[in-house]
């Protein structure tokens, strides 16, 4: 059972939220599905089904106006969704087009513009940005250390002015209450290529949120952990399941983790794993696409639809307990 938050103090009175936290506690591991637009068909089913989403900050951005552009009523406003920072398609960007006038000359948009967005928008959590370490787009040694290192002064920056946001709005009369909620604190994410990476990328992270108690919670309650799309499950270094194992240990007792874009062989192992809370995946996209173009045939939304609800089904599944698991009682 994971250990509840520390509560935020005098709710109701003026001022700044204490103890802020960046995610409710769950009982059960939860799967999220990308949904890749701010309002479609493969939202409504989303929202039809039930199905826990992630959504990345990129299908709001509106590029001609520079600006995001969120819509008054979205199927998505009903689902429950997380909403990603957008790293792995910002830096994908840099890496054809250069710098950008926003976030590290890489993301399109502020820190405030991306605040901004958060509190318009009815999100479970909301990730803060990251410099992805995929192979595709981050090739040496060398260059991951530095992602890794931007990441925790990333980190670092959007605190800064989120913390600016709520002494803002204290200063306009709202309740800690009402900021809390507008305003949750960000979920930090985690990169790296190896173990090693992964624990270095921890421990910035801690000491970087440490330096705003009490503020926010002595610790996180959810960590994500970036760059697991397409990643090998048992690679002794680089491995799914190693890097979860190399990072346990260190966690604090309230935090748990995300998995961005694991694979869905890795679920049947990772389901007795107290240490992860939830995971998400566009892999039943990635499928139907694929299959589409394989076959010869239109990738329909009825096509998209009908993965992204084999895929649930699939993943559910591997998460179900079963004979054998030995699962702690939650």
């Amino acid at each position: 059972m994971p250990i509840a938050p520390v509560p935020l103090l005098d709710l109701d009175g003026p001022g700044l939220p204490v103890g802020l936290t960046n995610s409710a506690p769950l009982s059960s591991q939860v799967m999220r599905l990308g949904v890749p637009h701010r309002s479609s068909r493969l939202a409504f089913h989303a929202f039809n089904t039930t199905t826990p989403s992630m959504v990345s900050a990129s299908a709001f951005w509106n590029s001609s106006k520079r600006a995001f552009d969120v819509p008054d009523h979205s199927d998505l406003w009903e689902v429950d969704f997380a909403l990603d920072s957008a790293g792995f398609t910002a830096m994908s960007r840099w890496k054809r087009e250069g710098p950008t006038s926003g976030i590290a000359s890489i993301f399109p948009w502020t820190f405030d513009d991306y605040i901004g967005l958060v509190a318009k928008v009815p999100r479970a959590w909301f990730s803060a940005p990251d410099l992805c370490c995929e192979p595709e787009i981050c090739s040496s040694p060398a260059e991951v250390t530095y992602r890794v290192e931007a990441t925790a002064t990333l980190l670092e920056g959007l605190l800064r002015r989120l913390h600016a946001w709520h002494q803002a709005l204290a200063t306009e009369g709202w309740s800690c209450a009402e900021i809390a909620r507008l305003l949750p604190a960000p979920v930090p994410v985690l990169q790296g290529r190896t173990v090693f990476d992964y624990r270095h990328s921890l421990e910035m992270t801690l000491e970087m949120w440490s330096r705003w108690t009490p503020w926010l919670q002595p610790q996180p309650t959810l960590i994500g952990v970036g760059s697991m799309c397409r990643r090998p499950l048992h690679d002794r270094r680089e491995g799914i399941l190693a890097v979860v194992a190399a990072l346990e240990p260190h966690l604090p007792p309230r935090s748990r983790l995300h998995l961005f874009g694991v694979k869905g062989a890795a679920l049947s192992r990772l389901k007795t794993s107290d240490s992860v809370a939830s995971f998400d995946s566009m892999a039943f996209d990635f499928s139907a696409r694929v299959s589409a173009r394989t076959e010869g045939v239109p990738n329909t939304m009825a096509r998209r639809t009908a993965a992204m609800s084999a895929w649930a089904s699939k993943a559910s599944a591997a998460l179900r307990p079963c004979a054998g698991d030995q699962l702690r009682l939650l």
